[in-house]
């Protein structure tokens, strides 16, 4: 019998499924999400875009040829959100072109469909956050791409730094510690209201507390913001 329906728990209640594609050497935001979103609520599910550097034409090359695929492949499972799971690319051309990029492989997939950049957008404007620090682990160019598409009206991006780093599989390789200490190091003497420390292959998430003690100002995160963007969803969090 063909499943139509939610994925349903031991206790017979419907749980959402959400449909994830990330970069295929991501090994950071799958786990990310599996430990913060409740398990008797959401089941998630990965399917991966071919990625080895983390550069803007290899992310483009990406989006165009890898992308449709997985998200058609994540249509089957009939999920309830389509999740797409890389910042530096949704934000190559700015938010628009994150939501235009979602709505296409949303409706591949056959669901409404979610970018990171835009969830973090969502996440600095409740914050009501108007000077902007960013972390990154890219190249100057895709930093400079997330500072951008972060921008906006009220918004000030007051610093913009990244480790470099252009293979995308070693930018899990910073630890939480190496985190808070480039920030550290890049951030002093920085006055901002909200750091976000962007990409969802980088363990930014388990250095979001300590990040947040040492600067006493609120912290985002890539993979947190789009925890929160699922839970606001489904569970009605205003």
């Amino acid at each position: 019998m063909t499943s139509t329906g939610a994925t349903r728990d031991g206790a017979g209640t419907a749980r959402k499924r959400i449909a994830l594609v990330v970069p295929s050497s991501n090994t950071v935001m799958e786990n990310d999400l599996h430990a913060s979103l409740p398990k008797e609520i959401y089941t998630v599910h990965t399917d991966r875009m071919y990625l080895i550097e983390t550069t803007r034409e290899a992310e483009i090359c990406m989006i165009e040829q890898f992308a449709p695929q997985a998200a058609a492949d994540l249509g089957t499972l009939n999920p309830d959100l389509f999740v797409f799971g890389c910042t530096s690319a949704g934000s190559l051309f700015g938010l628009d072109y994150d939501q235009a990029v979602c709505r296409k492989l949303g409706d591949l997939a056959g669901c409404p469909a979610q970018g990171v950049i835009s969830a973090v957008s969502d996440a600095i404007a409740r914050a009501s956050a108007e000077r902007i620090a960013i972390i990154t682990p890219y190249n100057e160019d895709l930093t400079q791409s997330v500072a951008n598409a972060v921008s906006g009206e009220g918004r000030t991006i007051v610093a913009a730094h990244g480790m470099g780093i252009t293979v995308n599989v070693a930018l899990a390789d910073p630890t939480p510690a190496d985190i808070v200490a480039f920030a550290q190091d890049r951030l002093v003497g920085i006055n901002f209201d909200l750091l976000f420390v962007s990409c969802t292959n980088f363990r930014a998430l388990e250095a979001m507390s300590e990040l947040e003690q040492r600067f006493g100002k609120p912290v985002v995160t890539s993979n947190s913001a789009v925890a929160d963007a699922i839970r606001r969803r489904f569970e009605d969090r205003q």
